[in-house]
């Protein structure tokens, strides 16, 4: 329910007081009321201090154009929903009170109102938006800029998102996976569940994990190949890429009997060198690519190479790829 008084109210001179439906609710020590209220209203009457506004009392961050626009075009093109509380924190200026048996939440209509804790780019890209929504709204009353900075924080820490890795997995049932994420996602399956595979055991499909490939890892690794297979199917790219993991699964397996070859950095640094070794096996062996004919081009590369340069590679992918490329021409036979 909502209710716009006329102007001139004894309390209210030239300004607008709205009225809407609201519930008490206690949580701990703080309580706030819930409603509903339409996004022209809050973008009217929100605000968001950034640091760089307010260096003294500013806690939030900048927002940020090209999401807000993101927002709006899902809410206007895509008939998106966003059923995310707004959380705000009412200011001296939204003289908020509670009327109508404690039913009734009621404040003026002005710009800084209301202080967003949570949820300003939705706010932001709703007041982009061509679409007016109804909006799920949290409004705490009587804080301190202590608190609110502490409820920012709480807010924005104690809340985990979804693990990228489990986004990726169950995209195949909101039916919203793009070309290559399908075709990337059916070559990870096969990595993971063909009893064939060089990394058989070594897969973590919805979980993040040091000692195992995860999706996120996988589709950073192997998407900048997939050009190299125009016309190839998914199991035509597994076979071949499986072929490669599998010498370089052998070769590692002469040094060490830890799986190194899945610790991401390493799997990153060797997929990136999979164009260089795979033109090699071309140019001598045609299109014949057998797990014995990579190891054939990859083995110079390994003579005399150290083991610590796996056990101890840091964090930089590129700069561990950027070594083997060099083994790589260094060692080169005709």
């Amino acid at each position: 329910m909502t209710e716009e008084l006329p102007r001139g109210t004894a309390d209210t001179q030239s300004q607008h007081r709205l009225r809407y439906s609201v519930s008490l609710v206690k949580q701990g020590k703080h309580q706030f009321y819930t409603l509903t209220m339409p996004s022209d209203v809050l973008a009217a009457t929100c605000t968001v201090t950034t640091r760089k506004e307010d260096p003294r009392q500013g806690f939030q961050r900048e927002l940020d154009e090209k999401r807000a626009l993101e927002i709006a075009h899902y809410i206007d093109n895509d008939l998106g929903t966003i059923p995310n509380s707004i959380v705000l924190s009412a200011q001296s200026s939204a003289e908020l009170k509670i009327v109508g048996k404690g039913k009734t939440l009621e404040f003026t209509k002005t710009p800084g109102a209301f202080l967003i804790l949570d949820g300003q780019h939705r706010v932001y890209g709703f007041s982009k938006a061509n679409t007016a929504l109804r909006v799920p709204v949290v409004i705490y009353n009587d804080l301190s800029r202590r608190e609110e900075t502490r409820l920012f924080i709480d807010i924005n820490t104690k809340q985990r998102p979804v693990p990228a890795q489990l986004l990726l997995d169950i995209k195949k049932l909101a039916e919203i996976e793009t070309e290559s994420e399908e075709q990337l996602r059916d070559i990870f399956d096969l990595f993971d569940e063909d009893i064939g595979s060089a990394l058989s055991g070594h897969m973590s499909p919805s979980e993040a994990s040091r000692s195992k490939i995860t999706r996120v890892t996988f589709n950073h690794a192997v998407k900048p190949l997939l050009p190299l297979f125009p016309a190839r199917t998914h199991d035509e790219i597994y076979s071949i890429l499986n072929a490669y993991l599998s010498a370089l699964s052998t070769e590692m397996s002469k040094r060490t009997t830890e799986p190194l070859l899945v610790k991401p950095v390493i799997f990153r640094a060797f997929m990136a060198i999979f164009r260089s070794v795979a033109q090699r096996v071309v140019d001598k062996f045609g299109s014949d690519y057998s797990a014995a004919n990579f190891q054939e081009v990859i083995s110079p590369m390994f003579l005399n190479m150290p083991i610590k340069r796996f056990e101890s590679t840091g964090t930089s992918w590129s700069a561990l790829r950027d070594y083997l490329e060099d083994r790589l021409k260094n060692k080169l036979t005709l």
